[in-house]
């Protein structure tokens, strides 16, 4: 990235005729929904793999931290490979590696075998800006812009895609027959992908940071290592503190490595131009707030009866209520890119950030029936789904065509850290709010942590009117 406007690079772009178009945008589109679905694809399964292959939940949750982890760490790596002219070849080996994961996770072999696979199935979610890539240089400039927001999110709603269905497979065929749907879908994304994906315009080069990329990994590691072990927190204050340091100062590392390298793996000056950086910072804190009313409505509408509160929603069922998340979220994605028009984006990022609020708002008064849970979803869905949309063009406003795919995936890293942390939030303020011999937290500790994410989105609107502000100030000085 070397913050130039859009159109700086030296390659152009090589649009596909419009009959070529047509098969294009769809494959795009499916290719970005499965690797997202098929990431997410172990939350609705951690108790079914607790009891399947006898491990505790806590082990179990490593289906979904491990893809997570991978996804993160891939995530830069892919980006700056698709920066270049082997693009093509990085997408259809990387939907390999995911479909030799998905493989993994449905043969009958021990759980270690099982993780190695959702780690293998993780990295896909660095597909996403490729997508993204793939859009800009490909499609006309208006039918890229809202292509890429579209892409941007179905990345967030395939898990309410994958969620019931994967619920629903395991409880009729059990856990492999749920992680075999992720091995179909794969193998036909594969072979999209290799029907569909043209070559990336001529000119182009990247070569990988290799250091860069371990501190870079070592980091992640630890932060999200923090993130998604709450009992570190909690039993072990001083180790989690220290881990802590270390993941800043692995951080500062990467940063120097990065500033001083001559092929970085991600533009680091470019990621300090204003618009960048206060983009990545509304998604980082924004991130935070969606994914932690995300948790706080599903954990909630599956709490049995017995604790006072709570719907005892089987799994199948939980997952319904992520319907409006998606539908209402693909509504937004289509309508965003029609408003930019006339609202400028980062704009569109503070109204969205205040409906996730209202969202946040909604939860915290009322929940005693399960529709006000369903239109809390909703509202959430429709929040994030406009936020999503109107991400990318923030970012790419500033950013040149070769490196879209770096500059959206070091905005993806940076939202998979917030959402990790917005999970680990959402469950140290649950946690804190459980008396001693209960198994669940009181009622009022969901009202706690929907305050704490109002207070999160309202950061997030705050950080978005300023981006609008310099926005118009560099526009009439």
């Amino acid at each position: 990235m070397t913050g130039q406007p859009v159109g700086g690079g030296a390659a152009k772009a090589l649009p596909v005729a419009r009959s070529e178009a047509r098969p294009l945008v769809p494959a795009l589109m499916f290719i970005a929904l499965v690797v997202a679905a098929v990431g997410s694809l172990g939350t609705p399964l951690i108790t079914s793999v607790a009891t399947s292959f006898h491990v505790s939940l806590g082990s179990a949750q490593w289906t979904l931290t491990v893809a997570l982890l991978s996804g993160a760490v891939a995530t830069p790596v892919l980006g700056r490979l698709g920066a270049g002219p082997h693009r093509r070849a990085t997408i259809l080996a990387t939907l390999a590696v995911v479909v030799a994961g998905s493989a993994l996770t449905v043969l009958p072999l021990p759980f270690a075998w099982l993780l190695a696979g959702r780690a293998a199935q993780g990295i896909g979610l660095g597909l996403t800006a490729l997508m993204m890539g793939v859009a800009r240089d490909h499609l006309p400039e208006e039918r890229g812009a809202a292509v890429i927001a579209l892409i941007s999110v179905v990345s967030i709603i395939g898990a309410g895609v994958g969620y019931p269905l994967a619920a629903l497979l395991a409880e009729f065929g059990g856990v492999r027959a749920a992680y075999g749907l992720g091995l179909v879908v794969t193998a036909a994304a594969l072979l999209t992908a290799w029907r569909s994906i043209p070559e990336a315009p001529e000119g182009r080069s990247a070569h990988v940071d290799v250091a860069g990329a371990v501190v870079l990994a070592a980091a992640l590691l630890l932060v999200l290592l923090l993130a998604g072990e709450r009992s570190l927190w909690t039993r072990h204050l001083a180790v989690a503190a220290g881990l802590a340091v270390v993941a800043v100062v692995l951080l500062c590392v990467w940063a120097v490595i990065e500033l001083r390298g001559t092929t970085p793996l991600v533009g680091v000056r470019a990621v300090r131009h204003p618009a960048v950086a206060g983009a990545n910072l509304a998604m980082f804190v924004g991130g935070i707030g969606m994914y932690l009313l995300l948790t706080l409505i599903t954990r909630y509408a599956q709490t049995p009866h017995g604790a006072g509160y709570g719907f005892g929603l089987t799994t199948f069922v939980a997952g319904l209520v992520l319907v409006p998340f998606s539908v209402l979220g693909f509504v937004a994605g289509k309508l965003t890119p029609r408003l930019r028009t006339r609202i400028a984006g980062p704009l569109l990022l503070a109204g969205s950030a205040v409906v996730v609020g209202g969202g946040f708002a909604l939860f915290a008064a009322a929940r005693s029936d399960l529709a006000e849970l369903f239109t809390a979803m909703g509202v959430l869905g429709f929040g994030v789904g406009g936020f999503s949309a109107a991400m990318p063009g923030v970012i790419l406003a500033v950013t040149p065509k070769s490196e879209t795919s770096s500059a959206m995936s070091f905005n993806y890293v940076v939202r998979s850290v917030g959402y990790s942390l917005g999970s680990a939030i959402g469950g140290l303020i649950l946690a804190a709010g459980t008396r001693p011999g209960r198994l669940f937290p009181d009622d009022s500790a969901y009202t706690t942590a929907a305050l704490a994410g109002l207070g999160a989105m309202a950061i997030t609107t705050l950080t978005s009117l300023a981006l609008a502000r310099r926005r118009v100030s560099e526009t009439n000085p």
